[in-house]
């Protein structure tokens, strides 16, 4: 069992599954009928028909002679006789002979021969060739179309080699109106857009630039956390200025074979640039711009190969190729310093998180087509969402309309998307998640102790929700969320939100004399944000205004982690971290002794109805005297 305090939301990348299209002449029931249908038609050609009974020469001597022969007619060899009962018969003569010779020889007279009528036919003509050579013809045939439509069938496999080389971007047509973005489809991001709206203008009227004499940047990096909308923005600038969009990972560059990426990216350019004005969006260009010389991928050089190709091609631009490269990436740290030099991606451009007023924006955006009921309040949505990113909130309010969808609803609630946003932070509730009734009663101390101590506490921040209803990967969770947007935290806002992730752990303590396995989330962030208190944001008066470890605080991959510190400072950062650790616990333990009625009012609600909201959450702290405070603004300014 496990249990989490919620603070902020920490943004993820969403994706879709593209269907695979499947063609009925691939199937393995077309290559069958495929096959019949040319036997068919084979047979059709080459059969003889209905069989025609053969009689001798000899035979046909005799009946010449009885006048029983109306009319014999002569096709080269082949004797078709009509007799005077009307019966067809076919016989064979020899080949140089005449038949009048060969009749005259079997005995028949010269009489009974011109009673009969004798008719030669010619052995020319189209039907005479094709009937005798079409057996040859549409055998052949048959071959050459099988072995095209086997061609065809392995064309995704070996006969793709031969297209390794071939750029594999997508185009976006400007004229596509189905897919056009533009910077209404945008919201927030307005400093980027500002930045962007630069490179609109050149691709729209170069001439105006180049007339005085400056350079538009070759390249733009958009770099900011997963879901901000890097993708979204690059394909607005295209639209915006309506020319030709070239889209594709960095990934798609990379093959087995060593020289396929450096081709593929010659080609790349040769396409845009054929194409100008155009742009090309290469998406997730840390797969291939890392720091060479790293000794990623082994003895295989690809990667490195791919990048100076890249590298070459963005200082063969002219002055005046109105082609734009740009690129995303959330990991910028770890991008070759040959790349973002000034001539190649010379213009970064940040995308931060939205704040309210941008989270409200972009929920209008995607709540466009979706019927919402009148009690909906945007506004209330964008407050409760601190931390979302643009990815967070359409998924959101798709969820939503899922959860309006399956209760057979026309129209979305407010409720169905309170129920979503602790859906996109948590996970869906696990309501076959039942707990014991021991279990649900420790549950139910340890959300209280969160939300009490989170409620006294004067640097933390007020509860909007405490439930014990299992979601996702935690058993219960108090969710709180800040009264007002902030950028940066301070030491004492640091050091409640310690206390209040351990209100949980002192509650179980405290009331059953035992700790369960609930808490163990709950230490690892606590003790995560006093290490980071003490070792990167000097924090800690023993230690002082130092930072012993990076902003990531973890080494990158292929990276072995180097202390930067002696064993010495080791032993105090423990030891800070430690006492930081313990001071939370004591004040948590202070609050919860202090205010104990209100501590057990709290969890023996909980037990009864298993969630409380914020008014209801609210009406038992003021019940039991404990003041709703407001939270003291701390402005801070950054040099």
């Amino acid at each position: 069992m496990d249990f989490n305090f919620l603070n902020q939301k920490d943004p993820q990348d969403k994706g879709k599954k593209k269907k695979k299209n499947t063609k009925w002449g691939g199937s393995l029931a077309g290559a069958v009928f495929f096959f019949m249908l040319m036997t068919a038609l084979y047979l059709v050609v080459t059969g003889s028909g209905k069989a025609t009974p053969q009689v001798s020469i000899s035979d046909l001597a005799n009946s010449v002679i009885a006048g029983n022969v109306k009319t014999i007619v002569v096709e080269g060899d082949q004797l078709t006789i009509t007799y005077q009962n009307g019966d067809v018969k076919d016989s064979k003569k020899e080949v140089d002979a005449p038949l009048s010779q060969t009749l005259f020889d079997y005995g028949v007279p010269a009489t009974a021969l011109a009673k009969t009528d004798i008719q030669i036919k010619d052995e020319t003509g189209f039907m005479y060739w094709f009937l005798n050579f079409s057996p040859i013809i549409l055998s052949l045939l048959f071959i050459l179309i099988f072995f095209w439509y086997l061609s065809r069938q392995v064309k995704g496999a070996g006969m793709q080699a031969f297209s390794f080389g071939q750029s594999k971007a997508r185009v976006t047509d400007p004229n596509d109106k189905n897919n056009r973005v533009t910077f209404k489809d945008v919201a927030g991001c307005k400093e980027a857009k500002e930045e962007l709206k630069e490179i609109v203008d050149f691709l729209k009227s170069p001439k105006k630039f180049l007339d005085i004499g400056a350079r538009i940047p070759k390249g733009v990096i958009l770099t900011g956390a997963p879901g901000t909308g890097k993708t979204l923005l690059a394909r607005a600038v295209a639209g915006e200025a309506g020319v030709p969009f070239f889209h594709l990972s960095g990934s798609e560059f990379v093959e087995m074979f060593v020289g396929v990426g450096a081709s593929r990216v010659r080609d790349l350019f040769k396409m845009a640039k054929r194409a100008a004005p155009a742009i090309i969006f290469v998406d997730e260009i840390d797969a291939i711009g890392r720091t060479r010389g790293g000794g990623f991928g082994g003895g295989n050089d690809e990667r490195e190969q791919t990048l100076n190709q890249i590298l070459v091609e963005m200082d063969g631009f002219e002055p005046n190729d109105k082609v734009i490269v740009m690129a995303a990436t959330n990991r910028p740290d770890v991008l070759d310093p040959a790349l973002v030099r000034p001539g190649r991606f010379d213009r970064k451009v940040i995308l931060d998180l939205p704040d309210r007023a941008d989270r409200e924006e972009i929920l209008k955006i995607h709540a466009l087509k979706k019927p919402l009921a009148e009690d909906i309040n945007l506004t209330l949505i964008a407050e409760r969402t601190p931390g979302f990113s643009g990815a967070d909130l359409y998924s959101l309010m798709n969820e939503g309309a899922i959860l309006a969808a399956r209760e057979n609803r026309k129209k979305v609630f407010q409720f169905d998307l309170i129920r979503a946003i602790e859906k996109v932070m948590l996970g869906p509730e696990r309501k076959s998640h039942l707990l014991s009734k021991k279990e649900k009663e420790i549950t139910a101390y340890h959300e209280a102790g969160h939300a009490i101590v989170a409620s006294v506490l004067p640097h933390a921040d007020p509860v909007h929700k405490v439930s014990i209803i299992a979601r996702g990967n935690a058993g219960g969770y108090t969710l709180k969320l800040p009264l007002e947007e902030r950028r940066l935290q301070s030491k004492k806002e640091f050091i409640d939100d310690i206390a209040m992730s351990l209100g949980g752990y002192v509650a179980e303590q405290m009331i059953f004399g035992d700790v369960t396995t609930g808490p163990s989330s709950d230490l690892q962030v606590s003790t995560s944000l006093a290490r980071a208190m003490v070792t990167r944001w000097g924090m800690s008066p023993l230690i002082g205004p130092i930072a012993l470890v990076d902003s990531g605080g973890k080494p990158q991959y292929g990276e072995v982690a180097e202390r930067e510190f002696s064993e010495t400072v080791s032993t105090k950062v423990d030891a800070e971290v430690s006492r930081i650790i313990n001071d939370g616990l004591q004040t948590a333990e202070k609050v919860l002794t202090e205010y104990k009625k209100a501590f057990t009012a709290i969890a023996h609600k909980l037990i009864e109805v298993e969630t409380l909201e914020q008014e209801e959450y609210e009406k038992i702290l003021t019940a039991h005297g404990i003041l709703l405070k407001k939270k003291e603004v701390i402005t801070t300014t950054e040099v």
